[in-house]
């Protein structure tokens, strides 16, 4: 059962901002910093192989008992013994992971419209990934959201939502007239040059962001 505390500090990775430092002791420093709820994010991988790396992720994550999250592949978030996945709006149905993977399995949904959210919502998503509410040096094509049209969507549903896109140390204060849950931070997570440290600020500021 997810809590919405746990959606306070949402770091996703990224190898590209890991670099040549090691993936898996740059995530355990991440979780040593307060990161609430990880999500694997492994668009290169097949699945053999995001199986094997969730299914490593996952043992140090119960070290530190937090979620682990898979990206759109449901079916492997589930073989892994991942405690969820996060889908995009073009993948799979909240709807139908809910039926092959039971009501204990989270599930997160991008929604950038109120329909988009109500639909996730009724399909039984746990949370919803809203954004992006900057410009995103991760995701270049992403479509803005306003505050305004961040609090319309949170509003019309009544699951959490963390922001998304990015989002930095120094703008995450800026998002506080949001009433978001949680916030998904990548490269200023993973590629900070102290990560345990970045992550304890991080909190802090989420905190102090956060609604109440």
């Amino acid at each position: 059962m997810l809590e919405k505390k746990q959606l306070l500090l949402y770091a996703i990775t990224d190898r590209s901002c890991i670099g040549q430092r090691d993936f898996f002791q740059t995530i355990e420093q991440a979780l040593q910093g307060g990161v609430t709820i990880l999500q694997l994010r492994e668009k290169n991988a097949d699945r053999k192989a995001l199986i094997e790396t969730a299914k490593k992720v996952k043992r140090i994550c119960e070290k530190f008992g937090v979620p682990l999250i898979v990206n759109d592949d449901y079916l492997a978030a589930a073989e892994a013994g991942a405690d969820g996945v996060h889908i995009g709006i073009e993948d799979a149905s909240v709807a139908e992971i809910r039926k092959y993977a039971g009501k204990d399995f989270i599930i997160g949904a991008t929604a950038k419209t109120v329909g988009q959210a109500k639909r996730a919502e009724a399909e039984s998503a746990d949370y919803l990934g809203i954004g992006a509410v900057f410009p995103s040096p991760t995701k270049t094509n992403a479509v803005r959201i306003t505050a305004e049209q961040f609090r319309e969507i949170k509003a019309s549903v009544s699951i959490p939502a963390v922001a998304i896109g990015g989002i930095s140390m120094e703008n995450l204060p800026q998002l506080s007239e949001l009433k978001a849950d949680g916030f998904a931070v990548i490269s200023a997570v993973f590629g900070a040059e102290d990560v345990t440290k970045r992550c304890e600020m991080l909190k802090r500021i989420a905190a102090d962001t956060a609604s109440a």
